[in-house]
């Protein structure tokens, strides 16, 4: 039996750790071996499998120094070490760092490594010492899994011949839901309240609709660092009545689906499973067009959604106002939207991950 190993910070709720936790049930439904490796336990984490072993990397706060050169070395070796323990036949790691050292403590060891970058690589690789250490060190992965065609631009030409572009598979919470047509006077978003999600730029759009349609309201879903600068904001636009920060939920689907707009206004984005999920159940989305091209994969303007410029809260504020003035818009968004969810089965597209893995590393 095949033994996968699956390598990433933490199971903390987040689009990139929901794909880890789907492809690890997967993986293992389908008869592999399967144990994950995160550094570290973090509340509210996505609830793994009892049948797939869990192992921590990170060293006990004992073992760690005062030197960052010596506190590198034992994580290194505590590393190196789980894969010569429970030899792995593939290694799979998420994210930024994560991928540099899980090429480099497996170097000589008979396991195939497979890296995946999971959005704009250079916010995951934020320094010219990580660029350069991803461009050079992903020569040296098996196989280097990306999100979209313009994640690849960012790599040489021999990391390029090595890359393939896989699809998030979709939540299969999402799978099977009714599309409803009659829908809440409600525009949501979802994701951490956080300078890259701008949610400062949805409020702001938002406040230049609100006089002109009295019936809206919005909802953001999430929490994070950024809450009481984003309550203050609200305030002073005086709208505490119409916008609401209730946290997060368990049923995000269940608000998501009753909405009339989905919109997602960050600054950088790999592929948004948000916007997945948001799309699949009908909902019509407004995205900006990031960088990386992860929402521009999914949405062709006008036609199943519509894309705005990064950070630009008037063109938010106009798209709104084309789906909201225009019911016929609003279901044409929807129903094409929604024909996505054949593309992204979570069968399917775990089916590719891992023949990508079993097969062609």
């Amino acid at each position: 039996m095949k033994r996968i190993a699956l390598f990433i910070n933490s199971l903390q709720k987040g689009g990139s750790e929901r794909v880890m936790v789907n492809l690890a049930g997967y993986f293992h439904g389908q008869g592999y071996d399967v144990i994950l490796i995160t550094q570290y336990r973090r509340d509210e984490e996505y609830e793994l499998s009892p049948k797939i072993r869990r192992i921590y990397s990170e060293p006990e706060p004992e073992e760690l120094t005062k030197s960052r050169l010596k506190n590198f070395i034992i994580r290194f070796e505590r590393l190196r070490n789980i894969w010569k323990q429970y030899k792995p036949d593939i290694i799979l790691s998420f994210l930024g760092k994560n991928n540099l050292m899980a090429i480099a403590t497996a170097s000589f060891l008979p396991c195939r490594v497979a890296v995946s970058v999971r959005g704009e690589p250079t916010m995951e690789y934020d320094s010219r010492l990580m660029r350069l250490l991803a461009k050079l060190m992903f020569r040296f992965a098996d196989g280097v899994i990306l999100q979209t065609a313009r994640a690849r631009e960012f790599f040489p030409k021999a990391v390029r011949k090595k890359s393939v572009i896989l699809k998030n598979p979709l939540n299969p919470a999402f799978v099977g839901r009714e599309r409803l047509a009659r829908r809440d006077n409600v525009i949501v978003a979802a994701g951490r309240l956080d300078d890259n999600k701008n949610h400062a730029m949805l409020i702001h759009a938002f406040s230049r609709i609100a006089g002109e349609y009295p019936e809206m309201r919005l909802v953001i879903y999430g929490e994070g660092e950024l809450r009481g600068q984003l309550t203050q904001l609200i305030a002073e636009k005086r709208l505490e009545d119409r916008i609401e920060l209730p946290g997060s939920i368990d049923d995000i689907a269940e608000a998501v689906g009753r909405a009339r707009i989905f919109t997602l206004t960050s600054n950088t984005e790999g592929m948004p499973n948000s916007v997945i999920e948001a799309m699949v159940l009908g909902t019509p989305v407004i995205a900006t067009d990031c960088p990386c091209g992860g929402p521009a994969s999914l949405i062709e303007n006008g036609e199943n959604g519509i894309l705005v410029p990064v950070g630009d809260a008037y063109a938010l504020a106009d798209a709104m106002r084309k789906i909201l003035s225009d019911k016929e818009l609003e279901l044409k968004l929807g129903e094409n939207a929604a024909k996505l969810s054949d593309e992204l089965d979570p069968e399917r597209v775990c089916a590719q991950w891992l023949e990508y893995l079993v097969k062609n590393l």
